[in-house]
């Protein structure tokens, strides 16, 4: 793995710097070697450990041990959660940047990086920068920032100081992070085809569970149809077949529908409840509350499914109505979980589910639970996820 992964790097490389081009670099030293070793190893390793944010940790923690830098983060976009966050850290607590956003716009030495291709160092009008929040929490009085760029792409950009120390970077260490940058932007490209051949293979369930629900279930409805449509009178061992034809297609229905449908909830390393808070501060016009005060919880297994229902849920109410609250509310009581969220603003035009909504009713099939929405009443909304759990919610 390695060997391949420093390979592909390389190849990577020698494309990014090519004779005649801005980047043109010196032939890799002892110490970019070592940096792309380092990098492979971390590549490795992911193979191993497949949590999101302690793999871009230990890229952070790779470019801390080839540099001589004291904290690195990594800010990459969550296609998931369709915004720049912070993705991994090493000597600074991710955590404190959970609610950052984040954006190229608000960090304009990010922008300059991705856009030049090329390490961008600041030590002075650091506010001027970085968005203020980041400036106050990090406390650095110089910071570099390494473009995550592969095949035109922007993908990420890694943040890094020296802990308070403000000696500028030399030429090597520049190069070091610039590789280092790019090697993390491949890995990245690397899990998302991973991730991209999960899905073909999801797609390709799906048209078989198509087929056989088609060659099996409906072949024998439709026998069962034609048995009586014939306007005839039907004796008792015609009604058996028809009945028992009829119990093994609903067997088989059943059967089919709690196979895994081609679409799944992304995994998450967050909560739900720090989802809510995080789409209070986003969406502060939609009058996001939550009903219990104990606050909301959920079955660890069932985190992600939740997140994506909730997702969806606020993603409905703020296309199809003019909200001024929306209420999260859930339960677990008995082995079954529920999760409400419901919403007022809604005109007799905008009483619909965006598709969104259909898909994660499928992702409640997956997982044996259902998905109901709908109007509550004259201007409300409601979706209600139920599944059945075997865990109680902390």
């Amino acid at each position: 793995m390695k060997l391949d992964a420093a390979s592909l790097i390389r190849m990577e490389l020698a494309s990014a710097t090519g004779d005649g081009g801005e980047h043109h670099r010196e032939p890799l030293s002892k110490a970019h070697a070592e940096a792309i070793e380092l990098i492979a190893e971390v590549l490795d390793q992911g193979d191993h450990t497949p949590a999101e944010d302690d793999f871009y940790s230990r890229l952070c923690e790779a470019t801390i041990r080839a540099t001589r830098m004291r904290r690195a983060l990594i800010f990459r976009y969550d296609s998931a959660r369709r915004r720049v966050r912070a993705a991994g850290s090493f000597g600074v607590d991710v955590a404190i940047f959970a609610d950052a956003l984040i954006t190229v716009e608000s960090a304009p030495m990010a922008k300059r990086a991705l856009e030049l291709d090329r390490v961008i160092e600041v030590r002075e009008g650091i506010e001027e920068e970085l968005p203020s929040e980041y400036v106050r929490l990090l406390g650095s009085s110089m910071v570099v920032c390494s473009p995550m760029t592969a095949r035109g792409r922007w993908l990420g950009v890694i943040i890094a100081d020296r802990g308070g120390d403000p000696t500028p970077l030399d030429d090597e260490e520049r190069d070091l992070l610039w590789i280092l940058g790019k090697t993390a932007a491949l890995a990245s490209l690397a899990r998302a085809a991973t991730r991209q051949h999960e899905k073909a293979r999801q797609l390709e369930q799906r048209i078989d569970l198509a087929r056989e629900v088609h060659e099996n279930v409906v072949q024998r409805l439709f026998g069962v149809s034609l048995a009586l449509s014939t306007g005839q009178a039907i004796d008792e061992g015609t009604r058996a077949r028809c009945v028992a034809e009829l119990q093994r297609s609903l067997t088989e229905l059943r059967t089919a529908v709690q196979r895994p449908l081609g679409r799944t909830s992304p995994s998450t390393q967050t909560t739900l409840a720090a989802e809510v808070h995080r789409l209070q501060q986003q969406h502060a016009d939609l009058g996001i509350v939550v009903e219990d005060r104990r606050g909301v919880s959920v079955p660890p297994a069932l985190e992600a499914l939740a997140q994506s229902v909730l997702a969806e849920a606020i993603r409905n109410a703020h296309k199809h109505a003019e909200p001024t609250r929306v209420a999260v509310s859930t339960r677990t009581r008995e082995g079954t979980f529920v999760l409400e969220v419901s919403n007022d603003g809604v005109h007799d035009s905008e009483r619909r589910a965006g598709v969104g909504l259909r898909l994660a009713a499928i992702e409640a099939l997956a997982a044996g639970g259902v998905l109901e929405f709908g109007a509550r009443d004259a201007h409300a909304w409601q979706v209600r996820l139920v599944v059945p759990c075997e865990e109680t919610a902390a």
